[in-house]
């Protein structure tokens, strides 16, 4: 089993073309970490900070650290949405939200430091109003300037139909656009209709969506393969620690990481997205694609709570990602 042969600079380059998101249900992320998390008992916190959250801003986040050019669409509204924004502003991050009546909702997460474990408190999504939805169309039919990728994360919140990705993916096919969708449940059921350039489900969301249970590798890229012939031209399988499954249909590819020491697996998922585009905007190969995607997920959970990855890491787990191209039971060197 021969493993394919690494660049020899891990630098990143910087993607010309510029990207876009959509976050239907963004959050302001509130962090604490405390000494240890004691139940009915008086806990203090030894740290804080705020980052602006939802999944599609986790990407826009990373592709910017990355070198890349975004912009961030979706929803945003009150006085948590106003912080949310000025955070990206501080990023240097660019947005285009529509503001709406309802308050963004505000997340909290509480990071053991005894035992590194976490505990999220999410909040539902603000409520959206059909003229502030009809808005959003608007927006994401008039895109300007016209991105090469259309990246679509996360949950929907009430007032928005079930569909809204499978639309969303059907406009950005008629624009000449590239649509990626990380989602899950009914949202990337309805979404795969319409056939996006790229999904991203982890193995749970895929074992949910099929019916089945993905217990092999095997199992895990005839997944991929399935997900595939329904229309989707690249299928990547995130798998946690060990890495991916990608096919393009041509070949099947696995991404391992390096072994890190995982201080928070929040955004890890957001931060691959964004590898794996940025290298796509480059005209690089899957394999490429899936080495950066890696490398960006792991160093995305060095950092703790929601503060996303740092440039300097992806740079150093680059080169140490192993990829290797798997056709069925058969390996091939490329």
């Amino acid at each position: 089993m021969s493993a394919i042969r690494r660049r020899s600079r891990a630098d990143l380059g910087c993607a010309g073309e510029l990207i876009s998101t959509i976050t239907l249900n963004p959050a302001l992320d509130n962090t604490v970490a405390v000494r240890r998390l004691v139940v009915e008992d008086v806990n203090r916190w030894t740290s804080f900070r705020r980052d602006p959250g939802g999944k599609g801003i986790g990407v826009s986040r990373v592709f910017h650290k990355l070198g890349g050019h975004t912009l961030a669409y979706g929803f945003i509204g009150g006085h948590a949405g106003r912080v949310v924004e000025t955070l990206l502003a501080r990023e240097k991050v660019n947005c285009a939200f529509v503001h709406i009546r309802h308050e963004t909702r505000t997340n909290i997460i509480v990071t053991d430091l005894e035992t590194n474990q976490q505990t999220r408190l999410d909040a539902p999504g603000p409520r959206v109003s059909p003229r502030e939805l009809e808005a959003l169309r608007r927006r994401i039919r008039r895109m300007s300037p016209r991105p090469s990728f259309l990246v679509m994360s996360g949950s929907v919140p009430p007032g928005v139909p079930d569909d809204i990705y499978a639309e969303f993916i059907r406009v950005a096919r008629g624009m000449g656009v590239k649509a990626v969708l990380d989602s899950d449940g009914v949202w990337l059921q309805e979404g795969l209709r319409a056939k996006p350039y790229m999904v991203k489900p982890n193995v749970h969301e895929t074992a949910r969506l099929l019916g089945t249970d993905l217990e092999t590798e095997d199992d895990i890229v005839a997944a991929a393969l399935e997900l595939h012939g329904r229309g989707v031209a690249i299928v990547v399988i995130s798998r946690g620690r060990d890495g991916l499954v990608a096919t393009d249909g041509l070949r099947v590819v696995r991404a391992a990481p390096p072994p890190v020491n995982v201080r928070s697996s929040v955004g890890a998922g957001d931060a691959m997205v964004a590898g794996l585009v940025l290298r796509l905007c480059q005209g690089a190969s899957l394999v490429e694609a899936c080495r950066l995607g890696v490398a960006a997920g792991s160093a995305a959970v060095l950092t703790p709570g929601t503060q996303l990855c740092r440039r300097r890491d992806v740079e150093r787990l680059l080169p140490l990602v192993r990829v290797e191209e798997i056709r069925q039971h058969c390996d091939r060197t490329v």
